[in-house]
């Protein structure tokens, strides 16, 4: 078995669902609402300019156009943006991230391994000669899908271990790609476009494991919220755009971040600050959190997004966020354990916050944002980066106790 191989058996056994889509569906059942988060208030910040709450920690493991600490010589992708973990044999596992920067620049993806104890030993790169590699997301399979967001960016499928060359997936269309993730039970490509007119898109694969060929769909909303999924006719996008081929395509206001978990896929839309929730079997959409319904929203300008598999709980980072920019917000499920009327609407709270003049002045464009939120396959650590933090780039790691289970 070659070590890709093995590393897409490891995927499918760490993603091993421990609750059934009924049981999420339920617990995601009303709109989220700000709330106490399950880990207590944020401590002052740290020497990493990081507030957290009590019993965490964190380090920073990149840098953008700096040698990773702990591996041979290997200088860091600036700009880093979209995240995944991949386990290994060893015990340990490979962290995959995009740069956003253009072509010249170095932009494509790189990848840290780390050992079993958290050790760094190696770094290296899985992808080059793209532009503007955003987000993406990782597969069922063990790969990695690259992302590129500019009006001719495609998807790039890549190998964690660098053995494999990376293979780029026309089939999945040409437009201003954010990021992608992948139904476990249908092996269907759910596909984000980052544009304040863009579309959400469903790809099906003609064959399991294989995105070279399929069917292109993008999402029709109704008024009841259910979801007609229509053909793409050109994906090439070319002449016409892909987003306007379809007559009352929905537009979404800047789809980022995309997450599938349970049954269900999450979207983030930055324009409108919403995290959406799309059961894929009952084919239907909701609003899991809007800020216009909150007087004090404790979260704004949504970008990427990560689903803890045990608890269940929602990761989303904050692309900017203005006045109050630089967190990592938490949207809990509330679960009810006895039978009982009414539902128990999740709630959002802050998980982190970044703070110091690193991140720049949050008013203008310069000022950086929070991305590639993941887990490592155990879920005792979670990444992620200040994307032009320095003006380079700063990859983070946070390790402590996090919860094993949903919240009564």
């Amino acid at each position: 078995m070659r070590r890709r191989e093995f590393i897409g058996t490891g995927v499918a056994t760490a993603g091993a669902l421990a609750f059934g889509p009924a049981f999420w569906r339920n617990a995601l059942a009303a709109p989220a609402t700000p709330g106490a988060g399950p880990y207590g208030d944020l401590q002052a910040a740290n020497a990493n300019a990081l507030m957290l709450p009590a019993g965490f920690t964190s380090r920073e493991i990149a840098r953008g156009g700096q040698p990773v600490v702990g591996a041979p010589p290997y200088l860091w992708h600036i700009y880093s943006d979209g995240q995944a973990t991949y386990p290994t044999q060893d015990g340990g596992w490979i962290l995959v991230s995009n740069s956003e920067s253009v072509a010249a620049s170095g932009a494509g993806s790189s990848a840290i391994r780390f050992a079993p104890d958290g050790a760094i030993i190696g770094a290296y790169r899985i992808l080059a000669g793209t532009n503007a590699n955003c987000a993406g997301g990782p597969t069922p399979w063990g790969t990695w899908l690259s992302c590129e967001e500019f009006d001719g960016g495609q998807v790039w499928e890549c190998d964690p271990t660098g053995e494999d060359p990376a293979v780029v997936h026309p089939a999945l269309g040409t437009f201003k790609h954010e990021a992608a993730c992948i139904d476990r039970r249908t092996g269907f490509a759910y596909l984000s476009e980052d544009d304040g007119t863009g579309c959400l898109y469903r790809f099906r694969p003609k064959r399991p494991r294989d995105l070279s060929e399929g069917r292109l769909e993008v999402a029709i909303v109704g008024a009841d919220r259910s979801v007609d999924w229509k053909r793409v006719p050109d994906p090439s996008g070319s002449p016409t755009r892909t987003r306007d081929q379809v007559a009352g395509a929905t537009r979404f206001k800047r789809g980022e971040g995309i997450w599938y978990d349970s049954g269900t896929v999450y979207l983030a839309t930055t324009g409108d600050s919403r995290i959406w929730a799309y059961d894929t079997r009952s084919e239907r959409i909701k609003v899991l959190y809007d800020p216009d319904r909150l007087s004090k929203p404790p979260l704004t300008d949504v970008d990427n997004i990560t689903v803890s598999k045990r608890s269940g709980d929602l990761f989303v980072c904050e692309d900017n966020g203005g006045e109050d920019p630089f967190d990592i917000a938490i949207i809990t499920p509330q679960v009810k354990r006895r039978a009982g009327k009414g539902k128990r609407a999740p709630k959002v709270a802050r998980f982190l916050k970044l703070t110091g003049p690193q991140h720049g002045d949050a008013s203008t464009e310069a000022a950086s944002e929070v991305a590639g939120v993941c887990f490592n396959p155990r879920e005792d650590r979670l990444y992620f980066s200040s994307q032009r933090a320095f003006g380079v780039g700063v990859t983070y790691e946070v390790t402590g106790p996090f919860r094993r289970s949903p919240s009564p």
